[in-house]
């Protein structure tokens, strides 16, 4: 696979990391260290975690779905962009009354639902026969930076981009998704 392509999957994947850091970070009127490390950490680990699952899960899948594994590869890009251009118009206005939303099962949680499309991803990178502990690796750490950036930049980025930014993300992935589909239709 192209690093580029790698790279633009993990910064897509990434992106929901990025955005709820941006909120987590206006919303708490920023960030200290400790919830900083804690916020990158955890989405790096589940970012590099959920794309080897799906990956183990797609490998085993493989077989079954040679044939048409572009389409599959495609649908599932198509349908994790979608929803993230979705996701990107909700109105999410929740404040923290008080809690710590990066501590225990707040934070589990917040790790759990920014790395769903990261499960989809791997098992997508199964069907193209990607090696997964390289694309994991780059996708985790992808997550941790663009954590950490966020949590620097949030209050800022809040101010001036809002919620484009997991739009940008989404539109990313399907058009990875469109690439993907291309080349392999083009082969044939």
């Amino acid at each position: 696979m192209n690093i580029l392509v790698l790279v633009g999957i993990a910064l897509a994947l990434a992106v929901d990391a990025f955005a709820v850091t941006v909120g987590l970070a206006c919303s708490l009127s920023g960030l200290g260290r400790q919830q900083v490390f804690r916020l990158a950490f955890h989405f790096g680990l589940f970012q590099f975690m959920m794309p080897v699952i799906g990956w183990f899960i797609g490998e085993n899948l493989l077989k079954l779905i040679s044939s048409y594994d572009h389409w599959v590869a495609f649908g599932l890009l198509l349908l994790v962009g979608l929803r993230m251009v979705r996701q990107s118009f909700r109105n999410e206005d929740e404040k923290y009354q008080g809690k710590d939303p990066t501590r225990g099962w707040s934070l589990l949680v917040l790790a759990l639902a920014t790395s769903q499309d990261a499960l989809a991803a791997g098992f997508g990178l199964a069907v193209l026969g990607i090696n997964i502990w390289i694309s994991a690796l780059v996708i985790g750490l992808t997550a941790f930076s663009l954590t950490w950036v966020a949590s620097r930049v949030g209050p800022l980025m809040g101010r001036v981009f809002g919620r484009r930014a997991e739009l940008v993300g989404g539109l990313i992935l399907i058009l990875i998704g469109v690439k993907i589909l291309l080349d392999h239709l083009g082969k044939t």
